[in-house]
């Protein structure tokens, strides 16, 4: 992204997480853009357009934020993660998932619903691998979606139940997988 598209997205990525994807109207949107018109259109022809601009910026703010820089190797633990998951919450998005939201409010669209696909898989996978952990990308995933879905209504309580349950999944990845005898019967004593 170029600075005009960066200075973009971050006026529609505000005006959206303020306002919802309905409700603004395009001289909402382009105010908050701080462009004329045209210019708006320019970088972004239509609503969707704006919204998926304004989706892509918060994807890369987001994991910017999270996992930091990403040729950054270093190992970040799990708790970490949540941590900083929860840190977003609170100055980012105290009202849930903007890539939910999108989606909640064009349920029809593949596109929204793509961006939102790639943007879980990115984060959870990022998580797996900056905890180097055997915890499955799916358990970090549910955990990581557990605790934005709850924020909301619980807060705190939300990252203190998450790294409960990482703790639990880091203890289940680290047992070993129980060995099947294939001669074994069972028998009634």
């Amino acid at each position: 992204m170029n600075n005009m598209m960066i200075k973009i997205a971050g006026g529609l990525e505000t005006a959206f997480a303020a306002r919802g994807f309905t409700e603004p109207s395009v001289e909402e949107l382009r105010d908050a853009a701080g462009v004329s018109l045209r210019t708006l259109y320019k970088y972004a022809p239509s609503r969707d357009d704006m919204v998926r601009l304004a989706l892509e910026y918060r994807h890369q703010r987001y994991l910017s934020h999270v996992f930091g820089d990403p040729l950054d190797a270093g190992m970040q633990g799990v708790n970490d993660t949540l941590d900083r998951v929860a840190d977003w919450m609170r100055t980012e998005a105290s009202h849930g998932c903007l890539f939910h939201a999108a989606v909640v409010s064009a349920p029809n669209d593949s596109c929204l619903r793509g961006l939102l696909e790639r943007h879980k898989a990115e984060v959870s996978q990022l998580a797996a691998t900056k905890a180097g952990t055997d915890v499955s990308t799916s358990d970090l995933l549910v955990i990581i979606e557990g605790l934005t879905q709850a924020w909301p209504l619980s807060k705190e309580d939300a990252l203190t139940s998450a790294k409960r349950l990482a703790h639990l999944a880091e203890a289940a990845s680290a047992e070993p997988e129980p060995r099947q005898d294939r001669h074994q019967t069972n028998r009634s004593i």
